[in-house]
């Protein structure tokens, strides 16, 4: 998983909302919710972390406990590889959820199991197929064995594949062969029950090989979670350098050169410890599909930069989505061209964002971006939505 899987611990301000059911799951554990107000001043219930372990937010996600992440800072330059490894374990997280719903829509249209569906209709193995993680737990105990090689035989042939390959590097090789592993380590407790319970019909063939084509198709996919965390980053950079360049014209007055006095390190960190102070703030959030019951929605992601000072709050209560002469609406691309001359890192955002849009479309991923301004506060909003 990259960078995400080697630090043991991320050092963020996480506000983390959570969904019904982990909502429900902390509660039954005495855990106290907090209530927010988030960038977009709605309230929500959730809990704050400000360390936490990359797998502690996967674990949470793949359970559907997670609807939306949030941080908020003055400055994002030094936690650069921390915001990259939250935006990656995101990613990651919701592409092994969707292998995990699309390998289960394979497995109950592979012919054992509707041969089993004619014969037990009593017993129908379905998308209405409910067991309790308890009750597959007991099953499955008595066939480690039974998964580790039927885990065997669905990654051979996809190794022997990699491996073979002589377009890939030994980099890209290893970490082909450590993504395959991973997508089948998440593979859910109910895919494994029916793998485990039709592994030696006639019709076991069927489900390996849809297996392998998800596979493939997933471990392609993944290629765009780096891609997704360089634009993130990229987005809260400039929206930082924004801020900055905009205070520093209010604290050096008269200075022409802004762009040689930011750069200074000394200067710079006095402008970002008063932005501090005025609590001005550029917010990123993750929200993540519409849960297990919103059909066709989980495998959404919505990333938003806001990009609010105090004075914002007041002024978002009056805009409303009837106030249209408030808004401008455009795609990412039109907002990079219409920054100013001379703003910093227009030519790289637009260079990630084409290597984004590409990545995309290979591997049909949908994505589109759009940028709100609020001409009356100043306000920047920029949504990157993706269905994987």
């Amino acid at each position: 998983m990259g960078s995400a899987d080697k630090k043991f611990i991320i050092e963020l301000p996480l506000k983390v909302i959570l969904t019904e059911d982990g909502a429900s799951n902390f509660l039954s554990h005495n855990k106290k919710l907090l209530r927010f107000r988030l960038a977009d001043n709605v309230d929500e219930y959730g809990i704050s972390l400000n360390k936490f372990s990359p797998q502690s937010i996967q674990s949470m996600i793949l359970l559907e406990y997670i609807s939306k992440i949030e941080i908020s800072m003055s400055e994002f330059v030094s936690s650069r590889q921390e915001v990259m490894d939250l935006s990656k374990v995101v990613v990651y997280s919701l592409l092994y959820k969707q292998f995990d719903r699309e390998v289960y829509n394979a497995l109950i249209q592979c012919e054992c199991v509707r041969k089993h569906n004619r014969q037990y209709p009593a017993h129908l193995i379905d998308e209405k197929t409910k067991m309790s993680e308890r009750q597959l737990r007991t099953v499955l105990q008595s066939k480690e064995n039974i998964i580790q090689q039927t885990r065997k035989n669905i990654l051979d042939p996809i190794w022997k594949s990699i491996m073979l390959n002589k377009d890939y590097s030994d980099e890209e090789k290893n970490t082909y062969l450590l993504m395959s592993e991973k997508f089948m380590n998440r593979l859910g407790l109910m895919n494994w029950y029916i793998i485990t319970l039709f592994h030696k019909s006639d019709g076991a063939n069927e489900m390996f090989i849809a297996i392998r084509n998800l596979l493939s198709s997933y471990m392609e996919k993944s290629k765009v979670a780096e891609y997704i965390s360089v634009m993130v980053m990229e987005l809260a950079l400039n929206n930082e350098n924004t801020n900055i360049r905009k205070e520093a014209r209010n604290m050096y007055n008269g200075v022409e050169d802004i762009d040689s006095l930011i750069f200074d390190p000394e200067v710079r960190a006095r402008i970002v410890k008063e932005l501090q102070r005025k609590h001005e703030l550029v917010f990123i959030s993750w929200k993540l599909g519409g849960g297990s019951a919103s059909i066709g929605k989980q495998g959404r992601l919505s990333i938003t930069l806001y990009n609010k000072d105090d004075e914002f709050q007041e002024v978002r209560e009056h805009i409303d989505n009837a106030k249209s002469t408030n808004t401008a609406k455009k795609t990412l691309i039109d907002f990079y061209r219409e920054l100013p001359d001379g703003q910093e890192g227009t030519d790289l955002g637009l260079y990630y964002l084409s290597y984004l849009d590409d990545a995309c479309k290979k591997v049909n991923v949908k994505f589109e971006s759009l940028v709100n301004q609020f001409s009356a506060s100043d306000l920047t909003v920029i949504t990157l939505n993706f269905n994987f």
